[in-house]
């Protein structure tokens, strides 16, 4: 009988906790699927247009900036990212080219609509 008497206070708790925890588990999982594949595709056109600003000047026949844009737009579609060939800018200024991209991305969280502002550049200049 005393077994029972300790065992009165407990009410469960453990278990209410478990399962908020899977919640907030289960919540970040899913907010994680849903943004990290568009954060990834992100670093790889950073990456894609640092590459194409730093080797535009070394083709020959050099590219022009319609080139460049036109280049920029393929990866763009290739990653499946919204932004228009309209938002990639490019300039040249003799062997200096810049490229600059700005777009937004929303992401649907069921209970939320979180937009993110996404701001690229990258130019030819040396290391």
């Amino acid at each position: 009988m005393r077994a029972t008497r300790v065992r009165d206070g407990q009410r469960g708790g453990g278990k209410l906790s478990f399962f908020i925890t899977i919640i907030v588990l289960g919540a970040l999982a899913f907010c994680a699927f849903k943004m990290v594949p568009t954060f990834f595709a992100n670093y790889q056109l950073q990456d894609a247009i640092t590459t194409e600003a730093r080797f535009a000047t070394s083709t020959y026949p050099r590219k022009t900036p319609d080139d460049i844009q036109n280049d920029v737009y393929k990866k763009i579609q290739e990653l499946g990212l919204p932004p228009k060939k309209e938002d990639v800018k490019v300039t040249t200024d003799g062997s200096l080219v810049t490229i600059s991209l700005d777009y937004a991305v929303t992401f649907d969280l069921i209970v939320y609509q979180l937009t993110h502002q996404f701001h690229l550049y990258a130019d030819s200049h040396p290391i």
